[in-house]
């Protein structure tokens, strides 16, 4: 005989409430254990314009290929972590140096599926991003927007 598994009748999100970010621009969601920062044709386009290189340039300087996807350079640092290629040392912070054109990947930290999947996992997030629930409250709507988004959002989490 087989039970079907049990499942919630509640399809209630977590966060119905909404949640609060506010970006510190403390560089922490740029380093870490190794990653990828997926980035797409039209954000490789938008990266090298402002950079003001071709966008074989930016490819071969920049990113890296893998599985036929293209995603940022990381270099480990002195601490061992892997940052992202355009995080620099700037007057005792970290900053980004290309933060207003950084891919969708970034616009839209911490409403990530890993982060939304439970209290937990935002907490956790929360362990080393000091923005999390702090500042602006985003709805429902919004953070699953921001989730779900395909293109930059007009007004990102992360923006000043």
């Amino acid at each position: 005989m087989r039970l079907p598994v049990h499942q919630s009748k509640s399809t209630r999100a977590w966060y119905a409430d909404g949640l609060n970010f506010q970006c510190t621009q403390c560089g922490n969601c740029c380093t870490g254990g190794p990653g990828y920062v997926w980035i797409s044709d039209v954000e490789i386009t938008r990266l090298a314009t402002h950079l003001k290189m071709t966008e074989q340039e930016l490819a071969k300087k920049y990113l890296r290929k893998i599985s036929g996807k293209f995603s940022l350079k990381e270099r480990k640092s002195l601490k061992g972590e892997y940052d992202c290629v355009f995080l620099e040392e700037m007057n005792g912070r970290r900053a980004c140096t290309v933060y207003e054109v950084r891919p969708l990947q970034c616009r839209t930290w911490p409403f990530w599926d890993g982060n939304l999947i439970s209290q937990n996992s935002w907490n956790r997030a929360g362990k080393t991003c000091p923005g999390l629930n702090k500042g602006r409250k985003f709805t429902q709507k919004q953070i699953e927007a921001l989730r779900d988004a395909e293109d930059w959002p007009d007004r990102p989490p992360s923006s000043k």
